[in-house]
């Protein structure tokens, strides 16, 4: 099953793997469920992320970097999992693959708020994909 638009977002293998729990593929309850689930739990660990950036705190963003991680990874949505990896790195004091320190906390914070904004984006991109393909254009 193709998705439109979810070319290099979605991992259509692991996606594909949630969809065949659904009883029904017209409605798609099951699914449907497990996305929209993840798409208000984005919505509150993004809002987390952006008061923890205002108080430095680096463990806690690598924390909800590490969270958003796993879940956007369930799901496949490659993009956004792979910026909350990176999110996760900058949070740990190292650089974006996480095998070198970065012990300018400054550094990394800076680095923490293009990664945020950029996670943010891809998430507001898959979220237009998954909602097109739930038939739900709000």
């Amino acid at each position: 099953m193709k998705i439109p638009g979810a070319k290099d977002t979605i991992d259509e293998a692991t996606f594909e793997q949630i969809l065949e729990m659904d009883d029904d593929e017209e409605e798609r309850e099951f699914s449907k469920s497990i996305v929209y689930d993840f798409f208000s739990q984005a919505e509150s660990t993004f809002g987390k992320m952006d008061g923890y950036l205002e108080k430095k705190d680096l463990g806690q963003l690598s924390a909800l970097g590490h969270f958003l991680k796993g879940s956007s990874a369930t799901l496949g949505l490659t993009k956004v999992k792979d910026s909350c990896e990176k999110i996760q790195h900058f949070g740990q004091n190292k650089d974006e693959t996480g095998t070198h320190d970065e012990p300018d906390d400054e550094k990394c914070l800076e680095k923490l708020k293009d990664t945020i904004a950029q996670a943010k984006q891809e998430f507001y991109d898959v979220e237009k994909i998954l909602k097109k393909f739930y038939h739900d254009e709000a």
